[in-house]
């Protein structure tokens, strides 16, 4: 019966010559088709080998053609978020700004002045595209940009406190997203952790006792992903930074999620801001290009020149260094903020900025060109700020709500994410909920088209 079942299986010739695979992928040469066949084959014989039954030609030949389009449509592509999610990890986290993907476009397209000097026509350095952006927005005398912010403190770690010891209040001695651990990074470093405090409260007094002969500095990490509250004391940064001077050690301030805009304004709680930080005396201060900077992935370094200088000098640096579209899309989101215009065109910040008044507009126009469709209603949802940033704050907003006359919105929310582009929601009480908040004006089209030949199939 099994020696019948091998027998049977098609031969790689029939299969790649069916004109079904040329129709459908056309685009790939036949080496590759064979490639594909014979895998599927193989895998056809151990599963008889093993027992099972053989499949049959059409199972086989779908096979074929299921994965070669998958070798042929990119795997990682652009997505329209209606989570209601600003700064989503799992999708990218910042979308950037019109000027930044232009800014991207430009340098991919051909050459650049990457580390060409063009008025001198000498070499240049990658670092100098950056640096007065920097300064300015930032009040800091320095800076560059690394390939995250990981990168930043490791290298920053790595080039002050190899060999030394390096105090962190044990309430901040955090991990971060991915298991970047603070007690883990200080340890690759070369540095060792000197702790300080407990988890809820450390005073001044904690870290000028821990200073001895061997500390390099105090690093303070902002805790981004999520609070301590009730009973708590912590130093400020003008304390720390006021301590760390008086006795000749650095301060260093990881601020993780880059922020430069006031999010009170927005009733949001208070993020640190990186001038603040500097402002008050940090001599390094490291964060994030794409959180709520809204740029690129980026880990950027400013502070004090002569530190900012020794840490450029390491060799880490050229190992950990930003690329050149990473280097043109931050700079392009800098300078929204030089021009006071981050509200306006730097997406994170626009959907922050956005009322509820005005998402619940943008939500009833959708349900006024979905209507007959299905059942659709506006309702009361939290969008959230997400990414590492602002933990647990939310802002008030307005979803649309559908609810497929067939009852299966798992099964809509499964289609929405299989389209092109794909269309990501969340699924809450049996409807399907779309935050306009976090859909780019630019994406709307796209998800309502989407929608409508969903419900309609």
């Amino acid at each position: 019966m099994t020696e019948t079942a091998f027998r049977n299986l098609p031969s790689v010739d029939r299969l790649v010559a069916d004109p079904r695979v040329a129709a459908e992928l056309g685009g790939l040469p036949r080496h590759r088709l064979v490639e594909l066949a014979r895998e599927e084959l193989a895998a056809a014989r151990a599963a008889i080998a093993a027992g099972n039954p053989a499949p049959d030609y059409e199972s086989l030949l779908q096979a074929i053609i299921r994965r070669g389009l998958g070798l042929m449509i990119l795997s990682l592509r652009r997505v329209i978020n209606a989570t209601g999610v600003i700064i989503h990890t799992n999708l990218g986290r910042a979308p950037l700004s019109r000027a930044a993907r232009a800014a991207i476009e430009a340098v991919a397209a051909g050459y650049s002045n990457l580390e060409f000097d063009l008025e001198t026509g000498e070499r240049g350095h990658r670092h100098a595209h950056l640096e007065e952006l920097l300064v300015r927005v930032t009040g800091a005398e320095a800076g560059f940009a690394v390939n995250n912010n990981a990168s930043a403190v490791l290298l920053g770690l790595m080039t002050l406190g190899h060999g030394r010891e390096v105090i962190v209040s044990r309430g901040q001695a955090v991990e971060i997203g991915g298991g970047f651990r603070i007690p883990d990074v200080l340890r690759q470093s070369g540095a060792r952790l000197v702790e300080v405090g407990t988890t809820n409260r450390t005073y001044l007094q904690d870290y000028e006792t821990a200073i001895g002969p061997e500390t390099a500095a105090i690093l303070r990490v902002h805790r981004s992903n999520f609070r301590i509250v009730g009973f708590t004391t912590e130093p400020e940064v003008a304390e720390l930074a006021d301590l760390a001077h008086r006795r000749g050690i650095v301060l260093l301030d990881d601020l993780g999620s880059g922020c430069l805009i006031d999010t009170t304004r927005f009733g949001l709680p208070k993020e640190p801001l990186i001038q603040e930080s500097i402002a008050a005396g940090a001599d390094l201060v490291f964060f994030s290009g794409d959180k709520l900077l809204g740029g690129p992935q980026a880990g950027i370094i400013v502070g004090r020149r002569e530190l900012v200088e020794r840490l450029r000098r390491h060799p880490l640096a050229r190992a950990v260094r930003i690329d050149k579209l990473c280097l043109a899309g931050l700079a392009a989101t800098l300078t929204h903020y030089l021009k006071d215009e981050a509200l306006t065109e730097i997406p994170v910040w626009w959907m922050i900025a956005r009322s509820a008044d005005e998402v619940r507009a943008r939500a009833a126009a959708w349900a006024d060109q979905l209507a007959g469709f299905a059942p659709v209603d506006v309702v009361p949802v939290k969008s959230a700020v997400g990414g590492g940033s602002l933990p647990g704050e939310t802002l008030p907003s307005f979803a649309l709500a559908v609810r497929p006359r067939n009852g299966d919105v798992v099964g809509l929310a499964r289609r929405l994410r299989l389209r092109t582009p794909p269309v990501v929601g969340r699924v809450e009480a049996d409807q399907l909920l779309l935050d306009p908040r976090t859909v780019l004006p630019e994406d709307e089209e796209d998800l309502l088209g989407a929608l409508r030949q969903a419900l309609s199939g």
